[in-house]
């Protein structure tokens, strides 16, 4: 279907170096990508292969240009390359790119974020997401002595077994739930909750009473299209978790600095036990970090027995490439968020009127600077109303975008991100190409 459709536009793309590289990277790479959502699979495509990109806007190997509204999945909320944040790396980088041994600029970071998010007394450097949240479960695990955790349905947390049970992100895209090679075990710790639906976790509480160490929750879920949270859900598995001595773990790596500047626990006033924290704090580099209380901290090694260790932790670089990008958006988080906010509205007022003018069956979900919209009539709120989702649909919506130069997340599960450099000549150039295109697509 998205190659009849595409054969109807007058294509601009030329994709021949794109291609080329993608044959030779299938014989290299398993699948030619090193993500499984880079493979465009569910789009019904080939890969572009991005070349560079500069504030709002990417270039793949053949020169095609693009509005881009993946931003790395989330970490570019400053724009690509900015020139302060280049420069930070430049500096840090004369000096040497790994040490393994602890730096300044590690303590630095620590002192940043512990002064932005009020939850997290202590922090750990890692880097990656995954390893952040792999690491906060098996703290969460050794600190009550208790083994099984509860996660929800389409969360994703990272590749670990233990997140691996109806995963979302890329499991869910490629329609792969679950993966082969985590063990029934683990499979058996963790319980699986509906995101929303705090019956579902009460459920599950009293069915495994004083045997559950922890919960993990996305805030604001982004990785199943983004979903909000409902009806003070985040204050209600706050209360649950600290009446059960359950470790409540929020997953920030996402939505931390980019819903407000503390994240999503400081958009909706609710401290978790734990963080897990990525992305932007890396300003585009490899990054991850977990901290909480002191308390829950201090059992992580070399302090406590709970082992943790990583040859490349607090890497320079990225310290570097983080901290000024942290440091620019505390310092002038009023001005920042405010920009990301009124180009938000834009989109999702625009999106809004399509819908109601051409009475077209689909849902836009947003908060912040993240969004999504799903080619579905539902309200989507879980894992089961994105589902409902038409993914034959939003392929034809993506490949019409790609072709009018616009690059969003190649998934209907996936949010797309706005950053400062984005403009409001941008917003009204993507709401008329998606205009026209969903009427084509409807019509």
């Amino acid at each position: 279907m998205c190659a009849m459709f595409l054969s109807g536009l007058h294509s601009f793309m030329k994709t021949s170096i794109s291609q080329k590289l993608f044959f030779k990277a299938q014989q290299l790479i398993p699948g030619g990508v090193n993500s499984p959502v880079r493979a465009f699979k569910s789009v019904g495509r080939e890969p572009l292969f991005i070349a560079k990109a500069r504030g709002s806007k990417l270039w793949d190997e053949d020169g095609n240009e693009f509005i881009d509204y993946v931003g790395s999945w989330g970490p570019m909320i400053l724009g690509h390359a900015h020139p302060k944040v280049l420069d930070a790396i430049r500096k840090a980088m004369v000096d040497g790119t790994s040490f393994g041994a602890a730096t300044r600029r590690e303590v630095e970071m620590a002192e940043l974020i512990t002064n932005i998010i009020p939850s997290i007394e202590m922090v750990r450097m890692v880097n990656s997401g995954t390893e952040a949240t792999m690491s906060a479960v098996r703290l969460a695990r050794a600190y009550t002595g208790k083994q099984k955790i509860i996660k929800f349905e389409g969360c994703y947390h990272g590749h670990a077994d233990s997140f691996l049970i109806k995963a979302g992100s890329g499991a869910m895209t490629l329609g792969v739930p679950d993966s082969p090679g985590v063990t029934q075990s683990v499979g058996n710790d963790t319980l699986i909750a509906q995101f929303n639906d705090i019956h579902s976790v009460e459920n599950l509480i009293s069915e495994n009473h004083d045997h559950i160490a922890g919960l993990i929750v996305e805030p604001i879920v982004g990785n199943m299209g983004c979903i909000p949270p409902q009806n003070n859900f985040l204050h209600r598995l706050r209360d649950l978790c600290s009446k059960n001595n359950i470790i409540f773990i929020l997953d920030e790596v996402m939505t931390g600095f980019r819903v407000a500047l503390g994240g999503a626990q400081e958009l909706y006033g609710v401290q978790p036990d734990l963080t897990t924290l990525g992305k932007i704090i890396g300003g585009g580099l490899p990054v991850g970090a977990y901290g909480g209380k002191k308390e829950l901290m201090k059992m992580i090694a070399p302090s406590g027995p709970v082992y943790q260790a990583g040859t490349l932790s607090g890497n320079p670089l990225a310290m570097a490439a983080g901290l000024t990008t942290l440091s620019i958006l505390r310092s002038d988080r009023k001005k920042i968020y405010r920009q990301l906010e009124k180009y938000a509205i834009q989109l999702e007022r625009g999106i809004a009127a399509i819908i109601k003018k051409h009475n077209l069956p689909l849902t836009h979900n947003r908060v912040g600077s993240m969004f999504t919209l799903f080619f579905t009539q539902q309200t989507v709120v879980d894992y089961v109303s994105a589902k409902s989702s038409d993914t034959r649909q939003f392929a034809r919506f993506f490949n019409g975008m790609l072709e009018r130069g616009m690059y969003l997340p190649p998934s209907q599960f996936e949010a797309a991100f706005l950053s400062i450099a984005h403009t409001e000549a941008q917003m009204d150039a993507t709401l008329n190409a998606a205009e026209e295109i969903l009427t084509t697509i409807f019509n």
